[in-house]
């Protein structure tokens, strides 16, 4: 059978930001169904080592979720459409090891078109990295103290929070997760961390606590104030449908 194929591609994790290929029209925010994002795969060359390997994400199949990310159109004529695709079977380090041809609806749930993801199944024999669930303290230490040549794998995960808070979509798994990494650093580096990356996002997660505080207080008192994209739900999102090339 052949593998399913699209001019399309969805992704959930860093595709989102970084998709690093040509592409000539892109639908952001978007969302599929019957998927939820897991930190489930392990990273051995990008996000961690093979003696500490990070965890990036991947689907699982359940019911009623709701899977928000972005989608591109493959730029170009077939060859180097063909091309970008065995670029993003190298990306995944073949261990994506599961093509599937998924429905992408836009915010106000119509279907605006099929694409092409790619997802790391459980399965060991084809994708050897596969790390499975852990308890949410395990895997927040884990993204805290992993790093690979990509960088450290808790920037991974603030991008992909950044991204949702975007798109401002209310992601609580996300979320939960991103707030206990945070407390993880914190505890590790203290105040002033060595790495200039990590005192920078340590700095705007206080800053953003510190917006949420006022808000916060802000409605205990009674004030109707605007909500920041940090808090809004995903109902009523704006589409942005474009056409332009990655840079």
């Amino acid at each position: 059978m052949a593998a399913p194929s699209s001019d399309w591609i969805f992704g959930f994790g860093s595709l989102i930001h970084n998709p690093g290929f040509e592409y000539s029209e892109t639908l952001q925010p978007c969302y599929i169904r019957g998927y939820r994002r897991v930190f489930h795969q392990g990273s051995t060359d990008h996000r961690g080592m093979p003696e500490a390997p990070g965890r990036t994400v991947t689907l699982e199949p359940a019911e009623g979720a709701v899977t928000w990310g972005a989608a591109f159109k493959l730029a170009g004529d077939a060859q180097q459409r063909q091309a970008t695709l065995e670029y993003l079977e190298w990306r995944q380090e073949k261990q994506y090891d599961h093509r599937a041809l998924v429905d992408v609806h836009t915010a106000d749930g119509a279907v605006a078109l099929q694409a092409l993801t790619f997802i790391a199944t459980a399965d060991t024999s084809r994708n050897p990295n596969y790390l499975g669930p852990a308890p949410l303290e395990d895997i927040a230490h884990q993204i805290a103290t992993a790093r690979g040549p990509s960088g450290p794998n808790w920037e991974y995960l603030f991008r992909l929070a950044d991204a949702m808070r975007r798109f401002s979509v209310q992601d609580e798994e996300l979320f939960a997760l991103e707030a206990k990494v945070w407390e993880r650093l914190e505890r590790l580096h203290g105040n002033s961390p060595l790495d200039p990356a990590l005192a920078a996002a340590l700095e705007q997660q206080r800053r953003r606590q510190q917006l949420r505080r006022r808000q916060d207080d802000g409605s205990g008192n009674g004030s109707s104030g605007s909500s920041s994209a940090v808090d809004q739900q995903s109902e009523g999102t704006a589409v942005s449908i474009s056409s332009r090339s990655a840079s």
